[in-house]
């Protein structure tokens, strides 16, 4: 800061010479007793020579100038507003007396710290490549039959089938399970929407389940009351869709127990938790098909992109054959029943190749970054982490909390989009949803557990190429907001 202080007694040659020495493209005038009375920029300089003014005239003779600035309290978005109004990089920062705190500038805080972006490795351009040089282009190819075996081998599950996203992976699991028009299918309600979605694709109806507050997840309990529920009824749900998630398994012993007590098959959405453990088993291997996303989001990305698997060879192959348009073996094109174009291509498997190499080192990241929040924000004690159980290895897909106290998480959240970094509420629950009024929900005890969840939750910058510096900032920047 002294090095930019200058007196109305500095000549224009000495304030050229400062100009150059700082690079910092300004310096700040100041009055005998060390008040701030204007910016002097080399634009200001050369203005002052072009009106015959000397270079050894002093900076006296510069004109007043109502200078824009910014007060204590400052956000990065309303110092970019300022600059990009004014046509100016830099702004000093006064305090409520008036004096000068700090001198910021455009380059310093124009950037965007995001949730969780694509992190690349050093091996999905020689799969990509590949492809070209063979000219397997077009869907399927060796990448595709490749990137199926070694996601497979990765989380010890049988069979394989690369697809187009996570979300055509459960419509295909749907399918496979027999779900169609008029039947019922329990679901995770607090979720994204590809969880539920399909259900409706079949033509059948979503019937919600609560979480529970030790993982977030489906509520064993919950799922109790509503099989019960469908018992004394007389009807029984087609499937079950559990749901990990940001990275977490699901309590699946006691979940598994009702449903294989109940003989409903279980579809196991893990697409947030590749990764992830339950009591030592990978996630996305406990139902009789599992789900993987490889949104550009998550943990490894193929752009885009999903996989079905299952220890059942034959529901693999089914699904194959739904996802290439249902094509009968003819020797021409002829079809019995309908199919969809999901299968994934062989330049996006390639990706996926190259990113199953670097799986391990990304969980490690993203674990890092939970325990660089925890380490950072322990003591502010309106903040509450997404529990990690006993029995959970989670991959910490996202970072996870709720915010309890005198501000709410909608406010964290908007504030910290002020300071240009980015942040999401936890996901809106399914029964919440408008497209999902009416459906039935149910809750282990009177108080809606994902209700609260969704009222109070926030999740965190989380991508595993997040960095120190940038990971600073966001605690630096809750800090100020929760104090």
């Amino acid at each position: 800061m002294d090095s930019l202080t200058v007196a109305a007694t500095m000549t224009v040659r000495d304030a050229l010479a400062r100009l150059e020495a700082t690079g910092k493209g300004i310096l700040l005038l100041m009055d005998d007793s060390g008040a701030f009375l204007r910016t002097v920029t080399d634009g200001d300089l050369r203005r002052l020579l072009l009106e015959a003014n000397s270079l050894t005239d002093t900076l006296g003779k510069l004109p007043p100038l109502t200078s824009q600035t910014l007060g204590p309290n400052y956000s990065r978005r309303e110092a970019l507003d300022l600059m990009n109004k004014h046509a100016i990089n830099s702004l000093p920062v006064l305090s409520d007396e008036g004096q000068v705190l700090d001198v910021i500038r455009r380059q310093d805080i124009d950037s965007q710290v995001l949730l969780s972006t694509p992190h690349m490795g050093e091996s999905e351009r020689d799969f990509v490549e590949q492809a070209f040089l063979t000219n397997w282009i077009a869907p399927l190819g060796p990448n595709v039959d490749a990137f199926e075996k070694e996601l497979c081998a990765y989380v010890g599950s049988a069979h394989g089938a690369a697809l187009s996203s996570g979300t055509a992976a459960i419509h295909l699991g749907l399918r496979l399970l027999d779900v169609g028009p008029g039947d019922r299918v329990f679901c995770s309600t607090l979720t994204f929407a590809a969880s539920a979605n399909p259900i409706v694709y079949q033509g059948a109806e979503p019937v919600f389940i609560d979480s529970e507050p030790s993982s977030w997840n489906m509520c064993p309990k919950s799922l109790e009351r509503a099989f019960e529920a469908a018992r004394s009824e007389g009807w029984m749900p087609k499937a079950v869709i559990i749901v990990n998630l940001y990275g977490q398994s699901a309590d699946m012993d006691p979940l598994l127990e009702l449903c294989n007590s109940f003989g409903v098959p279980m579809l196991e959405d893990a697409a947030e938790s590749l990764g992830a453990r339950y009591k030592g088993r990978q996630s996305g291997t406990f139902g009789k098909v599992g789900v993987f996303s490889f949104n550009g989001n998550k943990i490894i990305t193929t752009s885009g992109g999903g996989m079905l698997v299952s220890d059942e060879a034959e529901l693999v192959e089914r699904a194959r054959f739904l996802a290439t348009q249902a094509r009968d073996p003819a020797p021409h094109y002829q079809h019995s029943e309908i199919g969809y174009n999901y299968r994934m291509s062989n330049i996006l498997a390639g990706v996926g190749r190259g990113q199953i190499k670097v799986l391990e080192e990304r969980v490690e990241s993203r674990r890092r970054n939970f325990a660089r929040y925890h380490e950072g924000l322990g003591d502010v004690v309106a903040l509450h982490w997404m529990p990690e159980p006993d029995w959970s290895f989670s991959n910490r897909w996202l970072t996870a909390a709720t915010v309890e106290g005198g501000i709410s998480a909608q406010e964290v959240i908007v504030r910290l989009s002020a300071d240009l970094i980015e942040a999401r509420p936890v996901w809106k629950p399914m029964h919440l949803q408008p497209v999902f009024a009416g459906s039935r929900y149910f809750q282990a005890s009177n108080d809606s557990v994902s209700d609260t969840l969704f009222a109070n939750g926030i999740c965190l910058p989380s991508g595993s190429n997040l960095d120190d510096g940038q990971q600073d900032r966001v605690v630096s920047a809750l800090r100020k907001i929760l104090a």
